[in-house]
């Protein structure tokens, strides 16, 4: 076995011996190092090598990890294919300046049961080339205990961006961009962060908080910026989502600006325990904030939501959906249109809400079809509604009044310039009475309307 002194004199005479035009020797760079790092030409690899590097790439990659140190790729392309991460992996760039290009074959990076993977300032260009079926994404990742990724940027995957399957750490101040697929996968995680990252132009999704079951997650997702995002898989639902929450339960969704999502801004599915708070949505295709089938426990506060097909969605008591709050929203200039044929009641709905929820203070204005929805059919119960502005919506509020809806509570709202009524009684899509501010709900036991203002 060689020392680390006898490793790095052999490789840099045999660096020297065939240097690549144009580039320089270790000893001519100037560039001040990371603290702690060594510089790549020392093992051999430069950057613009006008071959594939890979061999070379591997053998310093496992060199460092054995050794514990960190390295240091300079400005330029190098073109790999097939690395396999070891146990410690630590690699810096030259923020927007060093590229990894993917040369086609297996894959770029992947790397599985780590202990550590930091990467720095490196560009991850995957050319939309083919990657081979047992990975994921440009960057895959699983069982890492401590993965850290910072002022990257990930581009042009053929298939995800970003993998990170059953890993803990942190994504921070990175760009990911033009992924076949979503742009961050993150699956089982085990104490994750998201944050502060661009993501834009994806086919299919944005940011994907996942787990294979349901179960408790505790991934944040915050300070992103996530834009223009496609839904080329079609669905109703599945693809085409800024951010989407699926199975993770004790996932925060904060702070982030969403925008042109072919169908949510933020979705969430079987989520428990969910926080989605001061986002902001714009143009979403589809329902912008949506927490959905088998959930318990949902607070959805002080969002803006402007553009959509529906405004903010909390529903599936029908599956187990129950126990939520809802306030401080801003919802505005819904449509009735949307990226398929919408089942009942259709598009155009502000807030809606089934059960064991608490909705109050938020502000709903042009909602063509109404302004909030309560419940469907039998499935509404414990559901409360005060202090709330609605305005210029077709109905102000649907609360339905079929047999065995459970109570409801509607007090205390401002209601105004609603052609089809303030506050309305729908047998699902059928409204059966009048408008319930004026006649009084005492057929309906358990519907309490009090000191509501319309006009």
């Amino acid at each position: 076995m060689w020392n680390r002194r006898q490793f790095f004199g052999v490789s840099a005479g045999l660096a020297a011996a065939s240097l690549p035009i144009g580039a320089k020797a270790a000893g001519e760079n100037s560039l001040t190092l990371p603290a702690g790092a060594v510089d790549s030409t020392q093992f051999g690899v430069f950057a613009n090598a006008p071959v594939d590097q890979s061999r070379a790439f591997q053998s310093m990659l496992e060199q460092a990890s054995e050794e514990n140190f960190e390295i240091f790729l300079a400005a330029g392309s190098y073109v790999l294919n097939g690395i396999r991460l070891p146990a410690r992996t630590r690699l810096a760039g030259i923020s927007g300046a060093t590229q990894l290009l993917f040369g086609g074959g297996e894959f770029l990076l992947s790397g599985r049961g780590c202990e550590r993977v930091e990467l720095t300032g490196i560009s991850f260009d995957g050319v939309r080339r083919d990657m081979i079926d047992s990975v994921r994404g440009l960057v895959d990742l699983a069982a890492v205990r401590h993965f850290a990724i910072d002022d990257c940027i990930i581009t042009n995957s053929g298939k995800y961006g970003l993998v990170l399957d059953g890993c803990g750490g942190r994504v921070e101040r990175s760009t990911v961009t033009t992924a076949t697929e979503a742009a961050i996968f993150a699956v089982n995680s085990t104490g994750l962060r998201i944050a502060d990252n661009t993501v834009a132009d994806c086919d299919n999704g944005g940011i994907l908080v996942h787990r294979s079951e349901i179960g408790s997650d505790g991934t944040i997702v915050t300070g992103n910026r996530v834009e223009r995002i496609a839904a080329l898989y079609g669905g109703t639902g599945p693809f085409g989502n800024g951010i989407n929450v699926y199975r993770a339960g004790n996932v925060v969704v904060s702070n982030n600006v969403v925008s042109d999502c072919a169908f949510s801004a933020i979705r969430a599915n079987g989520a428990s325990n969910l926080q989605i708070i001061g986002n902001n949505c714009s143009r979403s295709g589809e329902t912008a904030v949506y927490a959905e089938f088998s959930f318990e426990g949902a607070v959805v506060s002080n969002n803006i939501v402007d553009g959509a097909a529906n405004g903010i969605s909390i529903v599936n008591f029908n599956e187990g959906g129950r126990l939520a709050v809802c306030s401080g929203n801003i919802v505005r200039n819904l449509r009735t249109s949307g990226p398929y044929q919408a089942d009942p009641p259709g598009f155009g709905v502000g807030i809606t809400v089934e059960a064991e929820t608490s909705v109050t203070g938020n502000v709903v204005e042009n909602a063509p079809r109404y302004g909030m929805h309560l419940g469907w059919g039998p499935f509404l119960r414990n559901v409360v509604v005060t202090g709330n502005v609605i305005r210029k919506t077709g109905e102000g509020i649907a609360v339905s009044v079929v047999e065995g809806t459970g109570t409801a509570v509607i007090s205390d709202n401002v209601i105004n310039d609603t052609p089809n009524g303030a506050i309305v009684g729908h047998r699902w899509t059928e409204a059966v009475t009048g408008d319930l501010t004026r006649d009084g709900a005492a057929a309906f036991p358990g519907l309490l309307i009090e000191r509501n203002h319309s006009s």
